[in-house]
């Protein structure tokens, strides 16, 4: 099984958030096995994200969230499915707040104001589906 590589030369600084990667390839590699959780670590201060695959058709990425970090209300015009895969964290969506652990997850629906709300440390799973938005 494969699980990130820990080096600090595999991080790349982008704005305000340090960003995960691999040298040569934004994705995870293919038909090989992953521990989800263990692909992403959490830095301190920080989001961090690593593409899972990306597609034209969509998007599936892992976060990380340090105590403290969350994102700031943004749309979409994608379907996005969030999923908690390590800790507790509070998505708004419309204004409306839903309480997420570990192995629950959302839809949240495209144009839909929204925003993530830490409880702790906490790592998700979010799919973006853009088929059908054409």
């Amino acid at each position: 099984m494969k699980s990130a590589n820990k080096n600090p030369e595999d991080f790349q600084i982008m704005k305000d958030q340090i960003t995960k990667v691999k040298p040569g390839n934004d994705e995870l590699e293919k038909s090989a096995s992953h521990i989800i959780v263990e692909i992403i670590e959490y830095v301190p201060n920080s989001v961090v994200s690593k593409t899972i695959i990306k597609k034209s058709t969509g998007n599936i990425s892992v976060m990380s969230f340090d105590t403290g970090e969350g994102l700031t209300e943004k749309t979409s015009p994608f379907d996005t499915f969030a999923q908690i895969i390590e800790g507790k964290a509070e998505i708004v969506i419309n204004k409306v707040p839903s309480f997420l652990e570990s192995g629950h997850g959302i839809i949240i629906p495209a144009h839909a104001p929204n925003f993530i709300k830490p409880n702790g440390r906490f790592k998700m799973i979010l799919t973006i589906i853009k088929s059908g938005y054409e």
